[in-house]
C-alpha cells in the first residue's frame, strides 16, 4: 500500500483478497494449530528471530522518531536539507514497516492472544508517534511553491526518489493542514483505529456463534469459518438452516455492529470535514488521484448489466434443478456430480502450471513461496478470517495468510494471493522503498489476473463436460462475487456514508434496511429471479472490509482490469506480457490510473467492464451448449 500522507507509508495494510474466512481441508471444524506440519504454517523468523529480538527493535526504533523533528524549520533551506529529512523519514517508515508486518501478523494466527494483540496495539500507538513526528513535512513543504521544489528536484540527485511524492504532496495542497493540525490527526491515530480492531476482536474471537444440527446428524459451529464451508452443503435445508443461524445469531448484535459501523463512518467523515474534502468518497480517493467518477460509472454499469446477472442466477436454477432460488442456494455446487478436492500440493502444481505464461523466474518465486513457508495455509481456531498477501517486510519477502479447504476455489484464492505476492515481490526488488508500495486500486489486479491464468489452463485438459461446467460455473461465481457482490457491497458502503454526511442515524437497524434493499435489487428479488430472505439483512454486519473505506470497489475495477490484460497474455502477445510484468515491478512509481493505461487498460472508460460482461456472456453460452447435448443424449 502506498500512501502520500505524512503518516507512516505503511506497506502493510496490504490486499486482503477474500472477503470472509475461508475452511480447513478435510475437515474445518478441527483446527488446531499445533497439529499442523510445520510446513504449511509461515516463517516470522524471516522478520525477526524471535519476540525479544523484535522488542529489541521496537525499543531501538522508538527512541530514534524525535530525531526526525531536527529538521523542523529548516527543510527548504536548501535542496541537500530536504533530501536528508526525507531520506530520515524512509529509514524509519521502512523500519515500522516491518515492524509492523512482524506484530500484525503474529497476532492474526490467534486473535485470542492477548499479548500479540497488545504487541499490535503498541505499533499502532509507534504509528501514530511517528506521523506526529513527521507531521510538519508536507505542511512545510507546502511553503515553498512549485518552482522551488522543481528546482531542488532538479540540482539534488538524491531528491529523484521522491519526486513523485513531492510533487503529489503539491497536488493536494488544499487538503494539507497546519503543522499543529496534522499533528493532531496523527495523534488520533489509535483512536481512529477502535472502531475496526473491536470488529475484528469481536467477530473473530468473542463472538458466540451458534452450532447447529444437520440432517446426517451432526453437530457443527457456524463461525466464519464453518459459515463458508456450510452455506455449500448439498442438502438444501441444511444450508438454509446453517444461513439463517448464522445471520440470524448477527442480527441480534445489530446493536453493536451498528455502533461499531458507525464509529468507523463518523470517522471517515470528520477526516473528510477537516481536510476539506466534498465527501468521504472524494477524500478517501484522492489519496491514489482517483476520480470519483470511476467509482460511480462502475455502480451505474454494474447496475446496467444486471439483466447478465440475472441470467446467471436463471442458470445457476435451471442446473440445480430447482422452482424457486434462494439466496442460500447461491453457494451450493453447480454440478453435484462433480467434487473437485485438491491437496495443497495438488495446488502448488496447478497454480505453477497456470502462471507459465509469465516466465520461469515467475514460476520460481512461486515456488520458493510453497518452499521457504510464505504461507500460514490452513484455518485454525482464532486464526484471522479470510485471506492476505502481505508485502510490508520489504527487506524480507511477502507473506500469505489463507484458509484452505482443498475445493477448487481454495486453489484459486491460493492463486489469487500469490498473484498480490509477485506483485509485492517485483515492486520492492525493483522499486526504491519510498516507491515500492502499490496503490490500493491496482492491487486486486494482479491477483485476479492469476486466477483467470488459472482457470484457463485447468480448461485446457478437461474436457469431460460434468467437471467443465463445474470450472466454467466456478469462473462465473468469481464473476458474481467479485464484480457484482463486490460493486454490491460498494453501493451499500457509499450509501451509508451519504446518510451520515445528512446527519442520518447509523444504526444496526438502518444498515440492515439499506443492505436489504439493495441485495433484493441486485438479485432479482421483486421480480422472482432470486428470494432473498429477510435474514440476509444482517450479512453486512460480518464484512471486515467495510472498515477499510472504499476499498471493496477495487476488487471489481481490477477484475476488469485484469480480464482485459489477461486476455492479451492468453492470446500470446509477448509484448502484453513485457508490459504485464513491467506493470507488477512499478511499485508505486505512478497513479494507479496511469500504471494501468501503461499496462494497456483505462479504466476511466466502460471497455474493461464491457469486456467481462462480454467474456460473461461468451461462457453462459458454452454452458448453456453444454446442457443443450446433454439434453440431447
Amino acid at each position: 500500500m502506498v500512501s502520500t500522507s505524512t503518516a507512516p507509508k505503511f506497506h502493510v495494510l496490504t490486499t486482503a483478497a477474500a472477503l470472509v474466512g475461508l475452511t480447513a481441508f478435510a475437515g474445518a471444524q478441527q483446527r488446531d494449530r499445533a497439529k499442523v506440519p510445520e510446513k504449511y504454517t509461515w516463517n516470522l523468523a524471516d522478520i525477526y528471530p524471535s519476540e525479544p529480538a523484535w522488542r529489541s527493535a521496537k525499543d531501538a526504533m522508538a527512541a530514534q522518531l524525535p530525531g526526525l523533528r531536527k529538521y523542523q524549520g529548516t527543510l527548504l533551506s536548501s535542496a541537500a536539507t530536504l533530501a536528508d529529512a526525507l531520506d530520515e523519514q524512509s529509514r524509519l517508515d521502512k523500519e515500522l514497516s516491518r515492524l509492523y508486518v512482524y506484530a500484525s501478523m503474529l497476532a492474526d494466527e490467534d486473535t485470542r492472544n492477548a499479548t500479540h494483540q497488545g504487541m499490535k496495539q503498541e505499533m499502532q500507538q509507534l504509528a501514530s508517534q511517528f506521523g506526529a513526528q513527521a507531521s510538519y513535512i508536507e505542511p512545510e513543504i507546502l511553503k515553498g511553491d512549485r518552482a522551488v521544489i522543481e528546482r531542488y528536484l532538479q540540482s539534488e540527485p538524491r531528491l529523484k526518489v521522491y519526486g513523485f511524492y513531492l510533487r503529489d504532496v503539491v497536488r493536494r495542497a488544499a487538503h494539507t493542514l497546519s503543522d499543529s493540525e496534522e499533528r493532531l490527526l496523527a495523534d488520533a491515530g489509535p483512536l481512529m483505529s477502535t472502531p475496526s480492531s473491536v470488529f475484528n476482536i469481536l467477530s473473530n474471537a468473542d463472538f458466540p456463534y451458534p452450532s447447529v444440527t444437520l440432517s446426517d446428524g451432526r453437530t457443527v459451529k457456524v463461525d466464519q469459518a464453518g459459515y463458508n464451508e456450510l452455506r455449500a452443503l448439498p442438502n438444501r435445508a441444511d444450508r438454509e438452516k446453517v444461513m439463517s443461524a448464522f445471520f440470524n445469531s448477527l442480527g441480534a448484535y445489530s446493536r453493536t455492529f451498528g455502533t461499531t459501523m458507525d464509529g468507523e463512518v463518523q470517522k471517515v467523515l470528520f477526516v473528510s470535514k477537516a481536510r476539506k474534502y466534498s465527501g468521504a468518497l472524494e477524500a478517501s480517493l484522492d489519496g491514489s488521484n482517483i476520480p470519483t467518477s470511476v467509482y460511480t460509472r462502475l455502480i451505474d454499469g454494474v447496475n446496467k448489466n444486471l439483466p447478465a446477472f440475472h441470467r446467471y442466477l436463471k442458470l445457476r436454477k435451471r442446473m440445480m434443478g430447482l422452482d424457486d432460488l434462494h439466496y442460500y442456494d447461491l453457494y451450493a455446487p453447480l454440478v453435484a456430480s462433480v467434487d473437485l478436492k485438491y491437496t495443497p500440493e495438488e495446488a502448488e502444481t496447478h497454480v505453477l502450471a497456470a502462471v507459465a505464461p509469465l516466465g520461469a523466474d515467475y514460476q520460481a518465486t512461486i515456488k520458493r513461496a510453497f518452499d521457504n513457508r510464505w504461507i500460514d495455509l490452513f484455518p485454525t481456531e482464532g486464526k484471522r478470517s479470510g485471506a492476505y498477501s502481505n508485502g510490508g517486510a520489504y527487506d524480507v519477502h511477502p507473506y500469505m495468510l489463507i484458509n484452505y479447504n482443498g475445493q477448487y476455489a481454495d486453489v484459486s484464492t491460493l492463486a489469487h494471493e500469490l498473484g498480490h505476492t509477485m506483485q509485492s515481490y517485483y515492486s520492492n526488488k525493483t522499486q526504491p522503498y519510498p516507491l515500492a508500495g502499490y496503490p490500493i486500486f491496482v492491487a486486486e489486479v494482479a491477483s485476479t489476473f492469476n486466477e483467470s491464468l488459472l482457470i484457463d489452463d485447468m480448461l485446457k485438459s478437461i474436457k469431460d463436460d460434468a467437471t467443465r461446467l463445474s470450472l466454467l460455473g466456478n469462473y462465473l461465481e468469481n464473476i458474481k462475487g467479485t464484480v457484482f457482490r463486490q460493486t454490491q457491497f460498494a453501493e451499500f458502503e457509499l450509501r451509508m456514508h451519504e446518510m451520515a454526511a445528512k446527519g442520518q442515524p447509523i444504526t444496526g437497524e438502518a444498515l440492515a434496511k439499506l443492505y436489504l434493499d439493495i441485495t433484493k435489487r441486485y438479485y432479482g428479488h421483486d421480480q422472482g429471479i432470486c428470494i432473498v430472505d429477510d435474514y440476509v439483512a444482517h450479512e453486512w454486519s460480518y464484512v471486515p472490509h467495510f472498515y477499510r473505506d472504499f476499498y471493496v470497489f477495487q476488487y471489481a475495477t481490477s477484475f476488469t482490469a485484469s480480464e482485459a490484460l489477461a486476455q492479451k497474455v492468453k492470446a500470446g502477445s509477448a509484448d502484453a506480457t513485457k508490459k504485464y510484468l513491467a506493470f507488477l515491478a512499478a511499485g508505486g512509481s505512478k497513479y494507479p490510473i496511469d500504471l494501468l493505461k501503461d499496462a494497456g487498460v483505462d479504466m476511466t472508460t466502460d471497455e474493461p467492464l464491457d469486456l467481462t460482461i462480454k467474456e460473461m456472456n461468451r461462457v453462459m453460452d458454452e454452458m448453456e451448449t453444454i446442457l443443450a447435448r446433454q439434453s440431447a443424449r
